[in-house]
């Protein structure tokens, strides 16, 4: 009986094995050839390996349940009270002059903006503010600097006002040290200093929220251009599609760089939020 029990465990076993080593082969699992080889010693070994295994392949991912991606993702989400919806970043006036007039045009010109304009600054003034967190003299003076290199007044609206009021909500909600210590009271805390301080006062990966900030950073936009141009929402969702390259481009071009590497060549972009000030019918604050 004994041995016919052992028979029966072992085939069940080697049945076992032999879907994990089909799995592997397609790839829906990894595991150690060594360790499934030294396993097949006994019955024991065998199932506890096994048991092991499965459980492990079947884990949900660590990062997917950490509290920062929660934190990050809310603080990008259109929910968050900033007033996102209400710029185009000059856009308003693109379309207007007919520069901005369809999918394409919309995607190319968010390209430029990503990799010659305000979105490079906003990342290199990203990572500075946030390797400078703790350092309240440091990013006051990173502040001053991001908030006089927006080449308009309504650019220098649209980060400030935005910057001011992530830092008055976080404060209030998830708590921020280094943003209480900037106090920004008199709206003059650029977005992209103050979602980077919070994301280090947070212990959120530099790479991951920069590259969410730029994705949320042509998100809105994207939907800016829905609603000006105007485009489906499946043709915006393609302009979205589209730029996730020049996101990630944007995000790990900028890693290296220090303040001295602050520059564009987004020339155009600067005179349409200029003319924007004096448009005559305007849905957006810029």
């Amino acid at each position: 009986m004994t041995t016919i029990t052992g028979m029966f465990m072992a085939r069940v076993a080697v049945t076992i094995i032999m879907t994990i080593t089909g799995m592997i082969i397609m790839g829906t699992i990894t595991t150690d050839t060594t360790t499934m080889t030294t396993a097949m010693g006994t019955d024991r070994t065998i199932t506890t390996t096994i048991t092991t295994t499965m459980a492990t392949s079947m884990a949900p991912a660590a990062s997917m349940t950490d509290p920062a991606l929660y934190r990050l993702m809310a603080w990008l989400s259109p929910a968050y009270p900033v007033g996102a919806f209400s710029y185009s970043h000059g856009l308003e006036w693109l379309v207007e002059s007919g520069a901005v007039r369809n999918a394409a045009t919309l995607a190319a010109w968010l390209e430029d903006v990503l990799a010659f304009g305000a979105g490079r600054n906003d990342a290199i003034f990203f990572c500075a503010a946030y390797r400078a967190a703790g350092d309240s003299t440091k990013l006051r003076d990173i502040a001053e600097l991001a908030a006089a290199f927006a080449p308009a007044a309504e650019r220098r609206l649209e980060t400030c006002a935005q910057g001011s009021a992530f830092s008055a909500v976080t404060r209030k909600t998830w708590r921020s040290p280094a943003l209480e210590q900037l106090d920004a009271g008199d709206e003059s805390l650029p977005y992209p200093v103050a979602v980077a301080t919070a994301a280090a006062d947070h212990g959120i990966d530099l790479t991951t929220a920069l590259h969410a900030y730029l994705q949320a950073f042509g998100a809105n936009l994207v939907s800016a251009g829905v609603r000006l141009i105007p485009l489906g929402h499946t043709d915006g969702q393609i302009v979205l599609t589209r730029l996730e390259g020049p996101v990630a481009r944007a995000a790990e071009a900028a890693l290296p760089h220090t303040l001295d590497d602050l520059g564009g060549a987004a020339v155009l972009t600067d005179i349409a939020a200029m003319k924007h000030e004096t448009q005559y019918t305007r849905l957006f604050r810029s």
